[in-house]
C-alpha cells in the first residue's frame, strides 16, 4: 500500500503594529484556498504582545513564515540568521522564511512595487523620481526605482536617516543616481521631476495628513502611494484633481503579496485573481462603512 503523505501546513503571521484593519489576511487565505493550499495567515501585532516577545516564540508556536510590515522591517533585522541579497542591500525585510532552525529575511516590497508601477501606470517617463520616506518601504521603493536607471531623490523628516539610506544604495547601485534632500525641499524638487511615491505612513488610517506639500504637483506628474488603507488618501485626492496620473498603494500590496506567497510556499499565485480580490474586499469593505 502506498504511503499517503499529509499535506503541508502553511501557518504565516503579519508582524507589525496597529494592523488589526490589515486585508492581508484575507488576501492571502483566499488565494491560498484557490491553490488548494492549507494555508492560515494569522496577525502578531506588536501593540498586543510582550516587548520581549521574538520571531521565534512564534515558530515554537508552529508558525511557518512571516510578513513584516511597519514599523518592524527594519527592527526586526538582529532576530535573523541570514538576509537575502536584496534584504541586505536594502537594510530591511518584509518576508522572513523559516528553514529548519534558521529564520531568512528576504525583501519583496522593491519588485512588487516595481511591478505594481509597470501594470497601474504603463508607459509612464521615470527619469527623476522622487521618493518621500526613508524607513523600510521608501528603502526597497528607492532601490526599485534606480535600478531601473532612474535618478532618485528621497526625502525624509530625518535628513540623517535620508542620508544614511543614499549612502547604503550607493554601495549596492554605484552607477546609480541617488541624492538626500529634508522634505521641505519636495516641493522644489518636483519642479524637476516626473513623478513622486509616498513610502511614509502618512495618509494611512491613524496617521492623517500629506506628506508634503501637495501643490507643488502638476499634470505632468505621476503619484504612486504605498498606503492602501485607504486606497484613496489624502494625497491622491489631491493628485487627481491636479490632473495627475495616480496609483493606490492596492497595487504594490497585492505584487508583493504574491511574491510572498510565492517565496512561502513554492507556488505561483495568479496575480489577476488577486487583484480581483483585494478589489473585492475593498468594496466589501466600503460597503460596511458607508451603512
Amino acid at each position: 500500500m502506498s504511503e499517503v503523505i499529509a499535506p503541508v501546513r502553511h501557518r504565516v503571521g503579519l508582524v507589525g503594529a496597529g494592523i488589526g484593519g490589515s486585508l492581508s489576511p484575507a488576501l492571502h487565505e483566499r488565494e491560498a484556498a484557490a491553490l488548494g493550499l492549507d494555508y492560515t495567515y494569522r496577525l502578531l501585532d506588536l501593540d498586543h504582545l510582550p516587548p520581549s516577545w521574538t520571531l521565534r516564540e512564534a515558530v515554537g508556536e508552529g508558525t511557518t513564515g512571516f510578513n513584516v510590515t511597519h514599523p518592524a522591517k527594519q527592527t526586526v533585522l538582529d532576530q535573523l540568521d541570514e538576509l537575502s541579497p536584496d534584504a541586505r542591500a536594502l537594510g530591511a525585510v518584509n518576508t522572513v522564511s523559516v528553514d529548519g532552525n534558521r529564520l531568512i529575511g528576504h525583501n519583496t516590497d522593491h519588485s512588487g512595487f516595481l511591478s505594481g508601477l509597470r501594470y497601474g501606470l504603463p508607459g509612464i517617463r521615470q527619469d527623476r523620481v522622487v521618493v518621500v520616506g526613508a524607513g523600510g518601504a521608501g528603502s526597497a521603493v528607492a532601490y526599485a526605482l534606480a535600478g531601473t536607471g532612474a535618478a532618485v531623490a528621497i526625502a525624509d523628516a530625518d535628513l540623517h536617516r535620508s542620508e544614511d539610506l543614499v549612502a547604503r544604495l550607493r554601495e549596492s547601485l554605484p552607477d546609480a543616481t541617488i541624492t538626500g534632500l529634508p522634505v521641505e525641499r519636495v516641493p522644489a524638487e518636483l519642479a524637476r521631476a516626473d513623478g513622486v511615491v509616498n513610502a511614509t505612513p502618512i495618509g494611512m488610517t491613524g496617521h492623517p495628513g500629506r506628506p508634503f506639500d501637495t501643490g507643488a504637483l502638476e499634470p505632468r506628474h505621476w503619484v504612486a502611494e504605498v498606503v492602501y488603507r485607504p486606497l484613496s488618501t489624502a494625497l491622491l485626492q489631491d493628485a487627481r484633481a491636479t490632473g495627475c496620473r495616480c496609483l493606490d498603494g492596492g497595487a504594490m500590496l497585492v505584487s508583493q503579496a504574491a511574491r510572498t506567497l510565492a517565496l512561502l510556499t513554492g507556488i505561483t499565485p495568479d496575480l489577476d485573481r488577486m487583484r480581483r480580490h483585494l478589489g473585492e474586499l475593498v468594496a466589501a469593505e466600503e460597503e460596511v462603512n458607508h451603512d
